[in-house]
């Protein structure tokens, strides 16, 4: 089964404006002007909006626009030159990098955080304990036999699943396939799907036999309506928290998350301002919307390789 992929500090639709906050130190404001062109994932948009409005704070005349078209749907803007920066809950996949290469664009590949993709159910749910990752599996699968949770363990309810998940263009689909179904099956396509990570959680907390997937910040910030589901892989249930998430033992989903930098925007003043501000502050302000900060060692290490500009990806 897939296992967590770890950062090799050994070897090595809807759009937001922000970054126009007001500081109560005006002499701390910056004349930068600009625009600062971001979209891509709805996991990775609580830290990038976090951190444009803290940088809006200090340079009020750059506008940073932060969309959530998803993973693919960033990268097909990105692979293109439309935006200077993807966020991204998956690494580059190989059509990506030849989409790019293509256009003659490079890319700067900067983790920022690691998530724990959450499985939830409805708060009201008094029957699931925890799922295994086969049960995980039958249940998602193409083809999946499991209709009823009675299908999945006779003493549960004989009342319908009903599924919700992050559409086809998330890289939160995209590591729950591969990581649960396999990379190359096929997961049931009689889903609930949306790109929106609110709609998911609107959904779940509507229906009393529900079950969906997303980033560990949306449950946090919705588990007065949600529950989350223990995980096992094999260990024993294990539930999604900033230590099991940090160390790994949330397996397999566990991930980092990333944004995707354009060395050629990155040339611009306001572009370069802003990711320099994201290292510094991004870890901090991850905590801050429930992700998990990266060790200072990795930050250290991805600040170096954007002082350097360091092109392609650490992941193989």
């Amino acid at each position: 089964m897939f296992k967590r992929v770890l950062i090799p500090i050994i070897t090595f639709g809807m759009l937001f404006i922000v970054g126009c906050g007001k500081s109560n130190n005006t002499d701390s404001k910056s004349s930068l002007s600009g625009v600062v062109k971001v979209d891509g994932s709805s996991t990775v948009f609580p830290i990038t909006e976090a951190v444009a409005e803290e940088f809006g704070k200090v340079h009020p005349k750059v506008r940073v626009t932060v969309g959530i078209s998803g993973t693919g749907g960033g990268f097909k803007k990105f692979c293109t030159g439309e935006i200077d920066i993807n966020d991204a809950s998956r690494h580059i996949k190989g059509k990506e990098i030849d989409k790019a290469k293509a256009n003659n664009i490079e890319y700067i590949e900067i983790p920022v955080a690691y998530d724990g993709l959450s499985v939830v159910v409805n708060k009201n749910n008094n029957f699931i304990d925890y799922l295994t990752v086969d049960e995980l599996n039958a249940i998602w699968k193409a083809n999946s036999t499991m209709k009823l949770w009675s299908d999945v363990r006779s003493e549960w309810p004989s009342k319908p699943i009903k599924l919700y998940g992050p559409g086809t263009d998330s890289g939160t689909f995209d590591y729950f396939k591969e990581a649960i179904i396999g990379k190359k099956k096929n997961i049931r396509p009689d889903f609930t799907k949306s790109e929106d990570d609110n709609v998911l959680v609107t959904g779940v907390a509507g229906s009393q036999y529900s079950l969906g997937f997303f980033g560990y910040a949306y449950y946090i910030e919705n588990k007065n309506k949600l529950k989350v589901v223990p995980i096992d892989g094999g260990d024993g249930p294990v539930s999604p928290t900033e230590k099991t998430i940090n160390d790994g033992s949330y397996s397999p989903l566990s991930r980092p998350i990333f944004i995707y930098v354009n060395p050629e925007s990155a040339k611009k003043a306001e572009v370069d301002e802003f990711v320099k501000f994201y290292l510094e502050n991004g870890d901090d302000l991850a905590g801050e919307v429930g992700y998990v900060g990266m060790p200072k060692e990795v930050t250290n290490r991805v600040k170096e390789r954007y002082n350097k500009r360091l092109t392609g990806t650490w992941f193989k």
